[in-house]
Protein backbone atom coordinates (compact mmCIF):
# COMPACT_ATOMS: atom_id res chain seq x y z
CA UNK A 1 0.00 0.00 0.00
CA UNK A 2 1.38 3.47 -0.93
CA UNK A 3 0.13 6.69 0.22
CA UNK A 4 -0.47 9.87 -3.06
CA UNK A 5 -1.20 13.07 -2.51
CA UNK A 6 -2.89 15.62 -5.45
CA UNK A 7 -2.25 18.92 -5.73
CA UNK A 8 -5.36 20.93 -7.43
CA UNK A 9 -7.78 18.28 -7.21
CA UNK A 10 -10.59 20.62 -8.07
CA UNK A 11 -10.74 20.43 -11.62
CA UNK A 12 -11.72 17.48 -14.04
CA UNK A 13 -8.60 15.65 -13.97
CA UNK A 14 -8.43 15.77 -10.19
CA UNK A 15 -11.98 14.49 -9.66
CA UNK A 16 -11.73 11.94 -12.23
CA UNK A 17 -7.81 10.65 -10.14
CA UNK A 18 -10.23 10.26 -7.19
CA UNK A 19 -13.01 8.24 -8.89
CA UNK A 20 -10.25 5.91 -10.33
CA UNK A 21 -8.18 5.67 -7.13
CA UNK A 22 -11.13 4.81 -4.74
CA UNK A 23 -11.17 1.50 -6.70
CA UNK A 24 -7.24 1.05 -6.22
CA UNK A 25 -6.20 -1.87 -3.73
CA UNK A 26 -3.06 -0.39 -3.75
CA UNK A 27 -3.32 3.41 -3.08
CA UNK A 28 -4.72 5.72 0.08
CA UNK A 29 -5.12 8.72 -0.90
CA UNK A 30 -3.68 11.20 1.78
CA UNK A 31 -3.75 14.36 0.84
CA UNK A 32 -5.87 16.75 -1.83
CA UNK A 33 -4.62 20.11 -2.00
CA UNK A 34 -7.18 23.68 -3.42
CA UNK A 35 -6.14 26.98 -2.12
CA UNK A 36 -9.95 27.88 -2.86
CA UNK A 37 -11.46 25.54 -1.25
CA UNK A 38 -9.34 24.40 1.90
CA UNK A 39 -11.07 22.40 4.28
CA UNK A 40 -13.90 21.67 2.35
CA UNK A 41 -14.44 17.96 2.49
CA UNK A 42 -14.17 15.70 -1.28
CA UNK A 43 -17.85 14.55 -0.86
CA UNK A 44 -19.52 17.58 -0.37
CA UNK A 45 -17.90 19.20 -3.98
CA UNK A 46 -18.19 16.13 -5.20
CA UNK A 47 -21.14 14.02 -4.17
CA UNK A 48 -20.55 11.18 -6.29
CA UNK A 49 -17.26 10.32 -4.34
CA UNK A 50 -19.72 10.11 -0.82
CA UNK A 51 -18.76 6.60 0.81
CA UNK A 52 -15.02 6.62 -0.62
CA UNK A 53 -13.23 9.78 0.71
CA UNK A 54 -15.89 11.09 3.61
CA UNK A 55 -13.26 12.26 6.22
CA UNK A 56 -10.58 13.67 3.62
CA UNK A 57 -10.78 17.68 3.35
CA UNK A 58 -9.32 20.38 0.86
CA UNK A 59 -5.93 21.79 2.18
CA UNK A 60 -3.26 24.36 1.25
CA UNK A 61 -0.46 22.74 -0.51
CA UNK A 62 2.20 22.15 1.91
CA UNK A 63 5.70 20.21 0.55
CA UNK A 64 6.74 19.25 3.85
CA UNK A 65 3.01 16.92 4.19
CA UNK A 66 3.81 15.80 0.26
CA UNK A 67 7.44 15.45 0.26
CA UNK A 68 6.19 12.37 3.08
CA UNK A 69 4.22 11.23 0.12
CA UNK A 70 5.17 8.27 -2.05
CA UNK A 71 3.82 9.93 -5.16
CA UNK A 72 2.64 13.25 -5.66
CA UNK A 73 0.14 13.70 -8.56
CA UNK A 74 -0.22 17.41 -9.76
CA UNK A 75 -3.64 18.06 -12.17
CA UNK A 76 -2.63 21.70 -12.38
CA UNK A 77 -2.39 24.17 -14.72
CA UNK A 78 1.33 24.85 -16.41
CA UNK A 79 3.71 26.55 -14.32
CA UNK A 80 2.39 25.52 -10.88
CA UNK A 81 4.50 21.93 -11.02
CA UNK A 82 7.64 23.87 -11.52
CA UNK A 83 7.58 25.30 -8.23
CA UNK A 84 7.36 22.48 -5.98
CA UNK A 85 8.40 19.08 -8.06
CA UNK A 86 12.39 19.61 -7.31
CA UNK A 87 11.62 20.27 -3.45
CA UNK A 88 9.75 16.75 -3.37
CA UNK A 89 11.80 14.58 -5.79
CA UNK A 90 14.96 15.46 -3.02
CA UNK A 91 12.01 14.24 -0.38
CA UNK A 92 12.13 11.05 -2.33
CA UNK A 93 8.50 11.63 -3.44
CA UNK A 94 7.89 10.22 -6.94
CA UNK A 95 5.95 13.00 -9.45
CA UNK A 96 3.41 12.02 -11.66
CA UNK A 97 2.54 15.38 -13.20
CA UNK A 98 -0.41 16.18 -15.92
CA UNK A 99 0.04 19.31 -17.00
CA UNK A 100 2.46 20.25 -19.54
CA UNK A 101 5.36 21.45 -17.58
CA UNK A 102 7.60 18.71 -18.33
CA UNK A 103 6.53 17.53 -21.58
CA UNK A 104 8.79 19.16 -23.97
CA UNK A 105 12.47 18.54 -23.80
CA UNK A 106 13.45 22.19 -24.68
CA UNK A 107 12.78 24.85 -22.50
CA UNK A 108 12.76 27.79 -24.65
CA UNK A 109 10.30 25.83 -26.75
CA UNK A 110 7.94 25.37 -24.19
CA UNK A 111 8.39 28.93 -23.08
CA UNK A 112 7.78 30.45 -26.37
CA UNK A 113 4.54 28.05 -26.27
CA UNK A 114 3.34 28.90 -22.90
CA UNK A 115 4.64 32.44 -22.73
CA UNK A 116 6.13 32.19 -19.74
CA UNK A 117 10.16 31.05 -18.44
CA UNK A 118 10.33 27.56 -17.98
CA UNK A 119 10.33 27.61 -13.81
CA UNK A 120 12.52 24.17 -13.28
CA UNK A 121 14.25 23.10 -16.43
CA UNK A 122 17.19 21.29 -14.70
CA UNK A 123 14.30 18.76 -14.17
CA UNK A 124 13.87 18.85 -17.95
CA UNK A 125 16.46 15.84 -18.73
CA UNK A 126 15.09 13.33 -16.32
CA UNK A 127 11.68 13.66 -16.87
CA UNK A 128 9.68 10.51 -18.56
CA UNK A 129 7.40 11.31 -21.14
CA UNK A 130 4.66 8.70 -19.58
CA UNK A 131 3.16 7.46 -22.95
CA UNK A 132 3.52 3.43 -21.55
CA UNK A 133 3.22 2.05 -25.33
CA UNK A 134 6.61 4.04 -25.93
CA UNK A 135 8.70 3.93 -22.69
CA UNK A 136 7.19 0.97 -20.51
CA UNK A 137 10.84 0.36 -19.23
CA UNK A 138 11.84 3.75 -18.45
CA UNK A 139 8.44 4.59 -16.70
CA UNK A 140 9.44 1.52 -14.10
CA UNK A 141 12.37 3.86 -12.84
CA UNK A 142 11.32 6.97 -13.59
CA UNK A 143 10.89 10.01 -10.51
CA UNK A 144 9.05 12.11 -12.69
CA UNK A 145 6.59 11.62 -15.46
CA UNK A 146 4.97 13.95 -17.82
CA UNK A 147 1.90 12.28 -18.53
CA UNK A 148 0.97 13.01 -22.18
CA UNK A 149 -2.03 15.53 -23.75
CA UNK A 150 -5.32 14.16 -24.67
CA UNK A 151 -4.83 15.22 -27.75
CA UNK A 152 -0.86 13.99 -27.87
CA UNK A 153 -1.80 10.42 -27.07
CA UNK A 154 -4.57 9.71 -29.71
CA UNK A 155 -2.37 10.72 -32.45
CA UNK A 156 0.66 9.23 -31.39
CA UNK A 157 -0.95 5.67 -30.62
CA UNK A 158 -2.47 6.21 -33.68
CA UNK A 159 0.78 7.13 -35.83
CA UNK A 160 2.98 4.54 -33.88
CA UNK A 161 2.92 1.73 -35.95
CA UNK A 162 3.09 3.22 -39.10
CA UNK A 163 6.36 5.20 -38.02
CA UNK A 164 7.94 2.42 -36.14
CA UNK A 165 7.42 0.22 -39.86
CA UNK A 166 8.75 3.29 -41.80
CA UNK A 167 5.43 2.64 -44.22
CA UNK A 168 4.61 6.40 -44.64
CA UNK A 169 5.79 10.05 -45.59
CA UNK A 170 6.85 11.34 -42.11
CA UNK A 171 6.54 15.15 -43.42
CA UNK A 172 3.17 15.03 -44.79
CA UNK A 173 0.56 14.31 -41.65
CA UNK A 174 -2.59 15.36 -40.85
CA UNK A 175 -4.27 14.95 -37.60
CA UNK A 176 -8.14 16.13 -37.65
CA UNK A 177 -9.13 15.72 -34.20
CA UNK A 178 -11.97 16.33 -31.80
CA UNK A 179 -12.55 16.59 -28.64
CA UNK A 180 -15.60 17.08 -25.80
CA UNK A 181 -15.74 20.50 -23.83
CA UNK A 182 -14.48 19.04 -20.62
CA UNK A 183 -10.74 19.00 -22.60
CA UNK A 184 -11.21 23.20 -21.75
CA UNK A 185 -11.14 22.11 -17.66
CA UNK A 186 -13.34 23.26 -14.97
CA UNK A 187 -12.86 26.57 -15.26
CA UNK A 188 -16.04 29.41 -16.14
CA UNK A 189 -15.83 30.40 -19.62
CA UNK A 190 -18.43 31.14 -22.12
CA UNK A 191 -17.43 29.08 -24.98
CA UNK A 192 -17.96 26.15 -22.62
CA UNK A 193 -21.60 26.99 -21.75
CA UNK A 194 -24.16 24.99 -23.21
CA UNK A 195 -25.82 27.45 -24.93
CA UNK A 196 -22.93 27.86 -26.71
CA UNK A 197 -20.64 25.33 -27.09
CA UNK A 198 -24.42 22.91 -27.82
CA UNK A 199 -25.25 22.03 -31.38
CA UNK A 200 -22.47 23.40 -33.04
CA UNK A 201 -18.94 22.42 -33.47
CA UNK A 202 -15.83 24.46 -34.25
CA UNK A 203 -12.29 24.36 -35.06
CA UNK A 204 -9.68 26.70 -33.12
CA UNK A 205 -5.82 26.62 -32.49
CA UNK A 206 -5.79 26.31 -36.78
CA UNK A 207 -2.66 28.04 -37.11
CA UNK A 208 -0.84 26.79 -34.32
CA UNK A 209 -2.04 24.63 -31.08
CA UNK A 210 0.19 24.14 -27.88
CA UNK A 211 -0.18 20.40 -27.89
CA UNK A 212 1.65 20.83 -31.69
CA UNK A 213 4.83 20.77 -30.35
CA UNK A 214 4.62 17.92 -28.20
CA UNK A 215 2.87 15.72 -30.78
CA UNK A 216 5.69 16.43 -33.25
CA UNK A 217 8.43 15.68 -30.43
CA UNK A 218 6.64 12.09 -29.75
CA UNK A 219 6.61 11.68 -33.70
CA UNK A 220 9.86 12.62 -34.11
CA UNK A 221 10.95 10.31 -31.67
CA UNK A 222 9.59 6.83 -33.60
CA UNK A 223 11.96 7.67 -36.25
CA UNK A 224 15.05 8.95 -37.45
CA UNK A 225 12.88 12.09 -40.45
CA UNK A 226 12.17 15.64 -39.66
CA UNK A 227 7.98 15.69 -38.54
CA UNK A 228 5.85 17.68 -41.02
CA UNK A 229 2.18 17.63 -39.17
CA UNK A 230 -1.06 20.01 -39.92
CA UNK A 231 -2.94 19.66 -36.59
CA UNK A 232 -6.33 21.34 -36.34
CA UNK A 233 -7.91 20.60 -33.19
CA UNK A 234 -11.96 20.76 -33.21
CA UNK A 235 -14.37 21.30 -30.12
CA UNK A 236 -17.89 19.78 -30.08
CA UNK A 237 -21.03 19.12 -28.42
CA UNK A 238 -20.02 16.29 -25.93
CA UNK A 239 -18.62 16.24 -22.41
CA UNK A 240 -15.83 13.56 -22.83
CA UNK A 241 -13.91 11.97 -25.73
CA UNK A 242 -11.04 12.82 -28.32
CA UNK A 243 -11.25 11.53 -32.08
CA UNK A 244 -8.86 11.75 -34.19
CA UNK A 245 -9.10 10.62 -37.94
CA UNK A 246 -4.95 10.74 -38.87
CA UNK A 247 -3.86 10.77 -42.60
CA UNK A 248 -0.81 9.63 -43.97
CA UNK A 249 0.81 9.23 -47.43
CA UNK A 250 2.33 5.64 -47.91
CA UNK A 251 6.31 5.45 -49.00
CA UNK A 252 6.18 1.62 -49.34
CA UNK A 253 3.92 -1.12 -50.30
CA UNK A 254 2.58 -2.38 -46.83
CA UNK A 255 2.01 -6.26 -46.67
CA UNK A 256 -1.17 -6.16 -44.45
CA UNK A 257 -1.83 -2.96 -42.36
CA UNK A 258 -4.57 -4.65 -39.87
CA UNK A 259 -1.85 -7.59 -38.96
CA UNK A 260 0.87 -4.58 -38.27
CA UNK A 261 -1.30 -3.09 -36.23
CA UNK A 262 -2.69 -6.63 -34.43
CA UNK A 263 1.09 -7.19 -34.03
CA UNK A 264 2.42 -4.07 -32.50
CA UNK A 265 -0.28 -4.02 -29.73
CA UNK A 266 -0.94 -6.98 -29.72
CA UNK A 267 0.87 -7.08 -25.80
CA UNK A 268 -0.66 -3.48 -25.09
CA UNK A 269 -3.09 -3.66 -22.09
CA UNK A 270 -5.35 -0.60 -22.88
CA UNK A 271 -4.95 -0.42 -27.08
CA UNK A 272 -7.58 -2.07 -28.50
CA UNK A 273 -7.26 -2.48 -32.23
CA UNK A 274 -10.21 -3.06 -33.67
CA UNK A 275 -11.64 -5.52 -36.97
CA UNK A 276 -10.79 -4.43 -40.29
CA UNK A 277 -13.52 -1.85 -41.39
CA UNK A 278 -14.58 -0.86 -38.05
CA UNK A 279 -15.23 2.48 -36.82
CA UNK A 280 -14.82 3.07 -33.15
CA UNK A 281 -16.91 5.16 -31.26
CA UNK A 282 -15.85 7.92 -28.49
CA UNK A 283 -19.22 6.66 -26.39
CA UNK A 284 -17.43 2.99 -26.42
CA UNK A 285 -14.34 4.33 -24.44
CA UNK A 286 -15.95 6.78 -21.92
CA UNK A 287 -14.84 6.18 -18.68
CA UNK A 288 -12.48 3.91 -19.58
CA UNK A 289 -8.65 3.70 -20.01
CA UNK A 290 -8.36 2.32 -23.52
CA UNK A 291 -7.71 3.55 -26.96
CA UNK A 292 -9.28 1.85 -29.70
CA UNK A 293 -8.02 2.08 -33.62
CA UNK A 294 -9.36 1.20 -36.78
CA UNK A 295 -7.04 1.68 -39.71
CA UNK A 296 -8.30 2.07 -43.53
CA UNK A 297 -7.04 2.22 -46.76
CA UNK A 298 -9.96 4.22 -48.97
CA UNK A 299 -9.77 2.82 -52.49
CA UNK A 300 -6.73 0.86 -51.63
CA UNK A 301 -4.45 3.94 -52.96
CA UNK A 302 -1.79 5.28 -51.21
CA UNK A 303 -3.66 7.20 -48.45
CA UNK A 304 -3.50 5.08 -44.99
CA UNK A 305 -6.78 6.88 -42.33
CA UNK A 306 -5.91 5.86 -38.86
CA UNK A 307 -9.22 6.50 -36.60
CA UNK A 308 -8.33 6.94 -32.86
CA UNK A 309 -10.44 6.97 -30.11
CA UNK A 310 -9.84 7.75 -26.03
CA UNK A 311 -11.74 9.26 -23.07
CA UNK A 312 -9.65 12.80 -22.95
CA UNK A 313 -10.01 12.51 -18.99
CA UNK A 314 -8.80 8.55 -18.68
CA UNK A 315 -6.35 7.73 -21.24
CA UNK A 316 -5.85 11.32 -22.03
CA UNK A 317 -5.12 12.18 -18.99
CA UNK A 318 -5.89 10.60 -15.04
CA UNK A 319 -6.15 6.85 -16.13
CA UNK A 320 -2.62 6.98 -17.87
CA UNK A 321 -1.71 8.93 -14.85
CA UNK A 322 -2.56 6.08 -12.86
CA UNK A 323 -1.29 3.28 -15.32
CA UNK A 324 2.18 5.39 -15.30
CA UNK A 325 1.79 5.14 -11.49
CA UNK A 326 1.31 1.19 -11.52
CA UNK A 327 4.80 0.90 -13.81
CA UNK A 328 6.71 2.93 -11.39
CA UNK A 329 5.62 1.18 -8.11
CA UNK A 330 5.52 -2.69 -9.64
CA UNK A 331 1.52 -2.83 -9.50
CA UNK A 332 -0.21 -5.07 -11.90
CA UNK A 333 -0.56 -2.34 -14.87
CA UNK A 334 -4.47 -3.13 -14.97
CA UNK A 335 -5.29 -1.81 -11.50
CA UNK A 336 -7.56 0.93 -10.57
CA UNK A 337 -8.11 0.48 -14.73
CA UNK A 338 -10.29 -2.31 -14.92
CA UNK A 339 -13.72 -0.78 -14.84
CA UNK A 340 -15.18 -1.33 -18.74
CA UNK A 341 -17.03 1.63 -20.24
CA UNK A 342 -19.67 3.36 -19.86
CA UNK A 343 -22.81 2.74 -21.96
CA UNK A 344 -24.93 4.48 -22.83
Amino acid sequence: MINVGIVGGTGYTGVELLRLLAQHPQVNVKAITSRSETGVKVCDMYPNLRGHYDTLAFSEPDAKALGAMDAVFFATPHGVAHALAGELLANGTRVIDLSADFRLRDADEWSRWYDQPHGAPELLEEAVYGLPEMHREKIKTARLIAVPGCYPTAVQLGYLPLLEAGLIDPNQLIADCKSGVTGAGRGAKVASLLAEASESMKAYGAGGHRHLPEIRQGLGDMQPNPVGLTFVPHLTPMIRGIHATLYSTLTAEPEDLQALFEQRYANEPFVDVMPAGSHPETRSVKGNNTCRIAVHRPGNGNTVVVLSVIDNLVKGASGQAIQNLNLMFGFDEHMGLNAPALMP
